[in-house]
C-alpha cells in the first residue's frame, strides 16, 4: 500500500491546510483554452439554440463565463432533458461529447423534448486538465446546498427551477489513468489518509443511482455505446472501481448523498457515463461519439417509456 506521503505535497497523516493548498495551486499550469476549444464551439450553436451565461467564475486574475444551451422553442408541455459535461474539467470527452450531441443529434429531438445543456461546468479545470477547482475541491462531490464549489453552486442555481420537471439527466465523465497516478493520490494527501491503489477499468461504463437504479435504462445506454466502443468488464471481484457490477457495464452510487452532479434533479432517469480515453482500443473521436450515443439512447429509452 502506498501512503499519502508519496505525494509531493503535505505531511503523511495530516490533512492539507492553506499552505499546502497554495503550494498545490502554484503547480497548476494552463494547458489549453476554454475560449478557443469550448466557448467558440458553443457560440456556433447560436443559430439553432438559445445560448446564455448562467454564471461567472472569478478566480483572480482569471474569469470564466459559464454557458447554458437551451432549446430555442421551449415548450412547457414537453419533458426536459439535461446534459452536463466537464464537471471534471480534465475529462475531455465529457465536454466534447456534449458538444457533439448538440451539433449532430439534438435536431432529432426537436419538438419532442426541451434540451438544456451545460457542456463545460468547470472551465478552469478544463484549461489545467485537472479534476479539482483552484480551491482543491472536487465539484462532483459538491452538489449540495451551500456548495463550497462555485462551479457546482452555479449549476444548481441554473437547474433549481426545473429540477422537478426533468425526465432525463445524463452527466458525461471519463475514468483515466491519471485518476490512479495523480488525482487519487492527491485526494489521499489532501485529506491526510493512506492512498490505496485501485484498478482503472478498460472501457465504457455507467453509474446509476442506488436509490433509483433503473437497470433497464442503464443497460439501454450500454447496448447503444457497445456499437461505438468497448464496454468495461468487471474485475476479478465482480466490481468496477470498487462497486458491484449489477449488469454488464453498470454500477450504482447514492448520487444525492455523495453530492454528485447526476443527483441534482428529481429526474426518474439519471446516469453518469464513464469512458476510458487512455485505452489502446479507443480514439478521442470514439470517446466523443460514445458520449453522444449515450445521450441519444437515454432520451430514446425515456421517451419510449413515457409513451406507453
Amino acid at each position: 500500500m502506498l501512503s499519502s506521503g508519496t505525494y509531493p505535497i503535505g505531511t503523511p497523516g495530516q490533512a492539507w491546510g492553506d499552505a499546502e493548498r497554495a503550494t498545490w495551486l502554484a503547480r497548476q499550469v494552463r494547458r489549453r483554452s476554454y475560449v478557443d476549444d469550448v466557448a467558440s464551439a458553443i457560440d456556433r450553436l447560436r443559430d439553432r439554440f438559445d445560448v446564455a451565461p448562467y454564471g461567472q467564475l472569478d478566480y483572480p486574475p482569471e474569469q470564466f463565463e459559464l454557458f447554458a444551451v437551451r432549446s430555442r422553442n421551449w415548450d412547457h408541455a414537453l419533458p426536459i432533458v439535461l446534459v452536463t459535461g466537464g464537471v471534471h474539467g480534465y475529462e475531455t470527452s465529457g465536454v466534447h461529447g456534449a458538444l457533439r450531441f448538440l451539433e449532430r443529434h439534438a435536431k432529432d429531438y426537436a419538438g419532442r423534448v426541451n434540451l438544456l445543456a451545460a457542456p463545460c461546468v468547470s472551465p478552469w479545470a478544463y484549461e489545467r486538465i485537472h479534476r479539482w477547482n483552484p480551491l482543491a475541491l472536487d465539484p462532483n462531490r459538491s452538489f449540495r446546498e451551500d456548495s463550497p464549489a462555485p462551479e457546482s453552486a452555479a449549476l444548481l442555481r441554473l437547474v433549481a427551477p426545473l429540477r422537478d420537471n426533468v425526465l432525463v439527466h445524463v452527466d458525461l465523465h471519463e475514468t483515466t489513468d491519471s485518476d490512479e497516478s495523480e488525482f487519487r493520490p492527491a485526494l489521499a494527501a489532501r485529506d491526510g489518509v493512506p492512498f490505496e491503489p485501485g484498478e482503472i477499468p478498460d472501457g465504457f461504463y455507467v453509474v446509476g443511482d442506488s436509490e433509483n437504479p433503473q437497470t433497464e435504462f442503464q443497460q439501454a445506454l450500454i447496448a447503444a455505446v457497445a456499437k461505438v466502443t468497448h464496454i468495461a468488464p468487471a474485475d476479478a471481484k465482480g466490481e468496477i472501481i470498487g462497486s458491484t457490477v449489477v449488469a454488464p457495464g453498470v454500477i450504482n452510487y447514492p448520487l444525492k448523498r455523495l453530492g454528485l452532479c447526476a443527483g441534482i434533479t428529481n429526474a426518474p432517469y439519471t446516469t453518469t457515463t464513464e469512458v476510458y480515453p487512455d485505452s489502446p482500443r479507443a480514439t478521442p473521436d470514439q470517446c466523443n461519439a460514445a458520449q453522444a450515443a449515450a445521450v441519444c439512447a437515454a432520451i430514446d429509452f425515456a421517451l419510449a417509456r413515457a409513451s406507453r
